[in-house]
């Protein structure tokens, strides 16, 4: 039987007990506060669900990542960085990326981020934690991705491309500001082919989670003990070297 969450902080079972099929899910319940997120996904759990869902929890096995380091930077992508007058921002549109990456697509019948979610993210836009990267061309938002940053990973959520590789130049920003000022690992979630094509590869589950012990240690967070407290994440210093991370090399 799937775990019910229910208690006044936030509490997760161990993610080995993550269901084989459908692939990660942990448990149902609990709450989309900053608290609770933060302990989600310094676990390597992350909450995904639809509007007439309880909130669900998943850790999938095996778990899609992308070392920075192993970011393919395709030449017709270089080519459209250098010449395809775009400009990236970070952190001034965060709604707005939000709100494209939860658009309808081609082939799906809705979105995952409901109006509660858009809500809980935004919160952790506002406390520091979470942030977006955002792609411009001729004054437009053209594309971008958000997640959480937490030391030295960056939990990727969702990206948008309104142009041809829109979101694979907020990627190829993240993934060298990254690799040139210590960032570790973005965790892309699910495998897709798109960002296979980019350098991301699938890992077991326990070597996500060993990633995680290793890069972000308890003892440089600061959690809740009580539900009105609001968490502390370590620093990520990587994040004052965007918007510019493409020039700088």
């Amino acid at each position: 039987m799937l775990p019910w969450l229910s208690s006044p902080t936030p509490f997760f079972p161990s993610t080995e007990q993550a269901l084989a099929s459908p692939n990660g899910l942990l448990a149902a319940g609990g709450e989309l506060t900053p608290a609770w997120l933060v302990e989600a996904y310094r676990k390597g759990i992350f909450p995904w669900y639809s509007d007439d869902d309880p909130i669900l929890w998943w850790s999938p096995d095996p778990r899609m990542v992308l070392l920075p380091a192993q970011f393919k930077l395709r030449r017709s992508l270089a080519k459209r960085l250098r010449h395809g007058g775009f400009s990236v921002t970070l952190d001034q549109h965060f709604l707005a990326v939000l709100d494209a990456c939860a658009a309808p697509r081609r082939g799906e019948p809705g979105t995952w981020i409901t109006a509660e979610m858009r809500h809980a993210y935004h919160t952790l836009h506002t406390l520091g934690i979470a942030h977006s990267i955002e792609v411009h061309q001729a004054g437009n938002l053209v594309g971008g991705l958000y997640g959480l940053a937490m030391g030295p990973v960056f939990f990727g959520e969702s990206m948008f491309s309104r142009v041809p590789d829109g979101s694979k130049i907020a990627l190829a920003h993240l993934a060298y500001a990254m690799q040139s000022h210590g960032g570790q690992l973005i965790d892309c979630q699910m495998h897709t082919p798109h960002l296979a094509s980019l350098g991301a590869t699938t890992v077991a589950r326990r070597t996500f989670i060993n990633y995680l012990e290793q890069w972000l240690p308890e003892k440089t967070f600061c959690l809740p003990s009580t539900p009105d407290q609001t968490p502390v994440v370590p620093a990520s210093p990587w994040l004052n070297a965007l918007p510019n991370a493409i020039e700088a090399r």
